[in-house]
């Protein structure tokens, strides 16, 4: 079953102070979310992100369309008590404390009393900040409020998670603890929806992405397909400390680090450049086809918008 549907969602705006005229925030997006993956939205600040997860929300109505989770439509109450959401900036009461925050949240969403106090700490553990509970909000760093972010949206055990930007505001650990996190709710059979313009963290993560630019849906498929594409390079490693000149005149980059030396080559020019190698007897440390990046793919599907965008101007 389809844990989330997304059928021609469509906002507009009204902007300017006088003669107001429409501005499309998003334009009708069709998209299918499968239960129990990590879904990546992907999309430069800007791109209608944020107000797609508003609306599946319910905090911003859409203009035309409509969207399913679970099967309920967004405005079922049934369907909100399944579904976590951290906001991609976060705002909580400065003079409460961690623990007291949670325990308002888990009565907001309907966690039972007896089980309350030990979900409080259970979810500050694994967000990790097991030793903070009565420390006030006010004290915290940007990057502790968005582990209590996160651990808001667990606490109730939602089927369903919506995260805006999680990595936010955290340090290379924080962002490893929130990816492990992350894995640790698919591996009990939760949906993850995640939006981030952090391609590295996407790509770690994600069993599918959409990218989305100006509002409009530009590309959505497998990580693993959408970077399996060969560039029609090869990349080379050998031992050694110099490039000799005859493999400078084969490769289009070329560099020593240590006692390897790396260069990447056309897949024409493979076997010309392993023979000489060969000749010289150097010991050849691996060949590997260089594929295409999420990054590529991502900057490949923008291009479109910015060449058009550069047409009008």
């Amino acid at each position: 079953m389809a844990a989330i549907e997304i059928l021609g969602l469509t906002k507009t705006y009204q902007v300017g102070f006088w003669r107001k005229r429409p501005k499309c925030a998003l334009q009708p997006l069709r998209l299918q979310v499968e239960e129990g993956e990590i879904f990546g939205f992907l999309g430069p600040n800007g791109a209608g992100k944020t107000t797609t997860l508003k609306m599946l929300m319910g905090l911003v109505y859409p203009s035309a369309g409509s969207a399913r989770i679970l099967g309920c439509e967004i405005n079922d109450p049934r369907m909100k008590a399944q579904i976590g959401f951290l906001p991609e900036q976060p705002y909580f009461y400065d003079y409460l404390t961690a623990a007291e925050l949670l325990e308002y949240y888990g009565q907001l969403s309907g966690v039972d009393a007896k089980e309350r106090k030990r979900r409080v700490s259970e979810v500050l553990d694994r967000v990790g900040l097991p030793n903070v509970s009565g420390m006030q909000l006010r004290k915290f760093s940007k990057g502790m409020l968005q582990r209590v972010g996160v651990a808001q949206a667990i606490l109730h055990n939602p089927r369903v998670l919506f995260f805006d930007e999680p990595m936010s505001g955290l340090d290379p650990i924080g962002r490893r603890e929130v990816r492990d996190l992350m894995e640790e709710l698919k591996r009990a059979g939760k949906t993850v929806f995640f939006s981030t313009h952090i391609l590295s963290d996407a790509e770690a993560l994600c069993d599918r992405v959409a990218i989305i630019h100006q509002g409009e849906l530009r590309g959505v498929g497998a990580v693993a397909d959408l970077t399996s594409s060969v560039q029609g390079k090869v990349e080379v490693v050998w031992r050694g400390n110099t490039v000799l000149p005859s493999v400078k005149t084969l490769a289009l980059d070329s560099s020593v680090t240590g006692d390897t030396v790396r260069a990447v080559v056309l897949e024409a020019s493979q076997d010309a450049l392993i023979d000489t190698l060969r000749r010289e007897r150097l010991h050849i440390v691996s060949v590997t086809p260089l594929r295409t990046s999420l990054e590529e793919y991502f900057v490949q599907k923008l291009r479109p918008a910015e060449a058009a965008a550069g047409v009008r101007s």
